[in-house]
């Protein structure tokens, strides 16, 4: 496909991702955090996780996924927040998980540390930071894997910023938690969001 056709196709699929997605910009302002860890277990909502402290932007030039030193990784205090991620889950209730996890080790770190479960790869978590003609497409085909999840059991998906804004127009910081409604229409509104530190 040739750069002015993948753009083309980028600029085309932004009306059908409107359909998908419904922001609520102030909804964490409008929803106490006590509700939104009762919603995560109730169905219907799931937890988007930006990656826990990994100081820089983007990754070397000699970036590759499976190669944890060629990439921006989890200093030290970001290994510890991810474990106080991990018990804030639990601390209100969740103790197990679905986890999914962008390929990059920053966040196959962090799925880990959560200690919630089993940590699954989802390569559509991936960050296209470096190639942003992938927003629209990555995101439509996130919103078509969550629209066919079964939701009754906690799920977290563990990924990058640009996902993240992509998905729900909200900017989270490193390790913020964006919990995400999935409403019976289809589309997809924020319930709010929960910092960690």
């Amino acid at each position: 496909m040739t750069s002015r056709v993948k753009q083309l196709f980028g600029i085309l699929c932004i009306p059908l991702l409107l359909l998908f997605f419904t922001v609520q910009a102030h909804a964490s302002e409008q929803t106490s955090e006590s509700s939104l860890w009762q919603a995560l277990q109730h169905g219907d909502h799931f937890a988007m996780l930006r990656h826990a402290l990994a100081p820089g932007i983007g990754d070397p030039q000699n970036f590759a996924v499976g190669d944890c030193s060629t990439q921006r990784n989890l200093s030290e205090s970001g290994r510890r927040q991810a474990r106080r991620i991990g018990d804030r889950f639990r601390a209100n209730g969740i103790e197990q998980a679905d986890v999914f996890t962008s390929q990059w080790c920053r966040c196959r770190d962090t799925a880990e540390l959560l200690g919630l479960g089993v940590v699954t790869e989802l390569p559509v978590l991936n960050s296209f930071f470096r190639n942003f003609e992938q927003e629209a497409t990555r995101t439509a085909e996130l919103a078509s894997w969550l629209s066919a999840r079964d939701l009754h059991k906690p799920l977290v998906l563990v990924t990058h910023q640009v996902n993240i804004t992509a998905m729900t127009g909200v900017f989270p910081d490193s390790g913020e938690l964006v919990i995400v409604r999935r409403e019976a229409d289809g589309r997809f509104s924020v319930a709010g969001t929960i910092e960690t530190e």
